[in-house]
């Protein structure tokens, strides 16, 4: 099938209030192009360099969404286009955040990763430092950037019960930390794999990349 008609077809099926975030990282500007045309304008990067360059040659209408892991000295080459970083994982970073936006006279969206896996190589914060970022005196100085919701990664596994758990958890989280922050309306969770199973638990937002445009081109 074409990345039109995958696209398609993952549309139709995908409830009204989550939105799809087109994971776009190692594919080609035409393959972008392919589901633009289809009417997509979300698209996920995780590398900044290749984002940046992407930005530079397609649709200034397209919203990038910067879904990997993020280094401090990175932030500064996305802070003048980037919609939405997905994985704020420490308070250094979103100073950094802040920092940059303030130069672009900007506010960046962002949502804090929590650590939901079972596997130790995955980003995020717990629970715990979750509440404890939020709470902290610095964060509430940071006016250039806004915290949007949560993002979380289920364990790379193919049983659903402990992926099912991992995304009950992470919208617990969610509906805790809602009762601080009513603003919140983004839970990003959920990729090709197992983006139904967090749509039942409650995602608003999915980021898939291999269902829409086949496998990675990884040079």
């Amino acid at each position: 099938m074409s990345i039109k008609n995958n696209l398609l077809q993952i549309l139709e099926n995908l409830p009204k209030k989550v939105s799809l975030v087109a994971v776009s990282k190692t594919k080609s500007n035409s393959e972008i192009m392919e589901a633009y045309e289809a009417g997509q304008r979300i698209f996920g990067e995780n590398k900044i360099q290749e984002m940046v360059r992407k930005w530079g040659e397609l649709p200034k209408d397209i919203e990038w969404h910067m879904i990997g892991h993020v280094q401090t000295n990175k932030v500064k080459y996305m802070a003048e286009f980037v919609t939405l970083i997905h994985g704020v994982d420490s308070l250094k970073l979103l100073k950094e955040i802040n920092k940059q936006a303030l130069k672009h006279n900007r506010k960046i969206n962002c949502l804090l990763q929590v650590h939901i896996a079972q596997e130790p190589s995955k980003f995020g914060l717990s629970e715990k430092e979750l509440f404890e970022l939020i709470n902290d005196a610095v964060f509430e100085t940071l006016q250039n950037v806004s915290i949007q919701g949560l993002m979380g990664m289920a364990s790379f596994t193919d049983d659903k019960v402990r992926i099912q758990s991992e995304f009950s958890y992470l919208k617990s989280i969610y509906d805790k930390l809602k009762n601080n922050m009513p603003q919140l309306n983004v839970l990003s969770m959920g990729m090709s794999g197992d983006y139904k199973i967090a749509i039942e638990e409650g995602s608003t937002m999915v980021r898939i990349g291999s269902s829409i445009f086949g496998m990675r081109n990884y040079p």
